[in-house]
């Protein structure tokens, strides 16, 4: 059926293509957990780690809630439990010692070589379905999706 403004369009076929990727991001997650496991990390604790180590300069944790786009509690929940694993350690700001910014251990970058495995494997599992030539165009339609662009909402 086509409408004036969609003339391809099926009926609901946009909430269709939603629940679709609302399934395989709850798959995505469930088996890049699966993977993590054996790190003993989680998700999130995963995501805040691998942000951490893209900065030049030991991040404040003010940095990592505007980059995690995430309210500055989470950040500390999850500091915490890196810290208490040996895999970050809060630092005093040299210039301002009422900063704290927060550090990699090495057991942080040793942490970060296993991610890097076992994200490989989460993807390879999750894309084993698709031919090198179907993971080049999801690849183009998710970049399409998550950075639409100045146009874009």
């Amino acid at each position: 059926m086509s409408t004036p403004d969609r003339p391809h369009a099926r009926p609901d076929a946009d909430g269709l293509l939603a629940e679709q990727l609302l399934r395989l991001t709850r798959r995505l997650h469930r088996i890049q957990k699966r993977h993590l496991e054996p790190v003993g990390i989680t998700p999130a604790q995963s995501r805040l780690l691998r942000t951490v180590a893209t900065y030049a300069e030991p991040p404040r944790m003010a940095d990592l809630a505007a980059r995690l786009e995430v309210v500055p509690r989470a950040v500390t929940s999850l500091v915490d439990g890196l810290e208490t694993s040996g895999r970050v350690r809060r630092a005093p700001d040299p210039a301002n010692r009422r900063v704290v910014r927060i550090e990699l251990t090495e057991e942080g970058r040793a942490t970060l070589r296993e991610l890097r495995c076992a994200r490989r494997g989460a993807a390879e599992e999750i894309l084993a379905p698709l031919t090198v030539d179907q993971r080049e165009v999801l690849g183009e339609l998710l970049s399409a999706l998550v950075d639409p662009g100045p146009d874009g909402c």
